[in-house]
């Protein structure tokens, strides 16, 4: 007997927990936390879009320590002072039906630079800036960012315990998904990128041996978080540059990531070298989601320009990835997923509260239960 293929509004099982549909918000910086802190802003933006009908929500990256931020801005997990206000956070997705995710992520040579409405340059320590900026290899991203110090052996041990008490307190937090940022040029994409990584030790050269590090965090998370709860990786497929990662070598590091039990790959690409040429357009990244789970069996979420509801679905039918995690759209429109299940003939799931303003025929929300994980399956 034939069933029906999965689509935007389907839900995804991923170890004990269930994501009620294949949206997710992707991972976006605010530069608004003060000392790593989650604030109200966090909660109004997080929650809008568990509001909205977003099946996972995912915080922006969470430095794993001060010096893992991008700027002074950035939230961060590296004190249990920061666990009430995400602790507080959690419990509202979860109760308007939404799975909470965060990203933990080091940003490597990026560091210590002022917000993006700013003009592009390190910040200063009179700025909250910081000089201990650390790298596979001690050469800057560009001439507007600072000169890091190459890792030695202590540096990366740090890092991997940085990673993994930041993962007991996402757990604690309530988090029920953790993604590690291994994209876009932060550390862990550092590492595993050639154009980066130019050591002569065991962890350069080979790619085996530019992913001996990446892996020595991922195992160390996978530990960390609870078994029955998923563990994603934020990939750069390809740097889009020549001599850089190509989707071939990304295939093989995913065999290497499943080996370590990671669930699914967020499969996005580029932000590791200035000199990248990267061919923007609507689903420009999808095919390397599609490659990638084709190839490896491995669960993929698509990412880059995914707008309409149409394009979305037509993803997931066609089986290219299992999820679409959207940025921008879900700036622009918080309220997004409500209009693709009306737009594609799905059941609307407005809050209770919204109901009287909402067209047609509507279903509420089912929270998810309190401390979920729902039974496994």
């Amino acid at each position: 007997m034939s069933t029906a293929p999965d689509h935007l509004f389907s839900p995804f099982q991923q170890r004990s927990i269930t994501l009620p549909n294949r949206i997710v918000v992707s991972p976006m910086c605010q530069y608004t936390s003060v000392d790593g802190h989650a604030s109200d802003w966090h909660l109004v933006h997080l929650g809008s879009r568990a509001i909205g009908g977003a099946g996972t929500v995912m915080t922006e990256a969470a430095a794993v320590s001060p010096e893992a931020r991008i700027t002074p801005g950035d939230l961060g997990l590296w004190s249990d002072d920061h666990i009430p206000m995400l602790a507080r956070i959690t419990a509202f997705l979860k109760a308007n039906g939404s799975v909470p995710a965060i990203q933990l992520a080091h940003a490597g040579r990026k560091a210590s630079m002022l917000p993006p409405w700013e003009k592009t340059r390190t910040a200063a320590p009179s700025e909250g800036g910081w000089t201990n900026v650390v790298a596979p290899s001690a050469e800057r991203f560009h001439d507007t960012y600072p000169l890091p110090n190459a890792l030695d052996r202590a540096g990366m041990d740090k890092i991997v315990a940085d990673f993994t008490a930041a993962t007991h307190r996402a757990a604690h937090a309530g988090f029920l998904i953790v993604e590690l940022h291994a994209a876009h040029g932060y550390l862990l994409n550092e590492f595993l990128s050639p154009l980066s990584n130019t050591r002569s030790d065991v962890y350069g050269g080979t790619l085996a041996n530019r992913a001996r590090f990446p892996l020595e965090v991922i195992r160390a998370v996978r530990a960390a978080f609870p078994t029955h709860l998923p563990v994603w990786v934020r990939v750069s497929a390809v740097d889009w540059v020549e001599g850089g990662l190509s989707i071939d070598d990304t295939i093989a590091l995913t065999r290497l990531f499943q080996a370590e039990g990671i669930d699914l790959l967020d499969v996005s690409s580029g932000g590791n070298d200035h000199g990248q040429q990267i061919p923007v357009g609507p689903g420009y990244q999808v095919a390397f989601a599609d490659r990638i789970r084709r190839e490896t069996g491995l669960p993929t979420g698509a990412v880059g320009l995914i707008t309409e509801p149409a394009q979305a679905d037509q993803i997931i039918r066609s089986g290219q990835a299992d999820l679409v995690l959207l940025a921008r759209e879900l700036l622009r429109d918080p309220y997004w997923p409500l209009r693709a299940a009306a737009t594609l003939h799905q059941p609307e799931s407005w809050p209770v509260q919204y109901e009287r303003a909402a067209r047609g025929k509507v279903e509420r929300r089912q929270p998810l239960p309190p401390n979920a994980a729902p039974s496994k399956s």
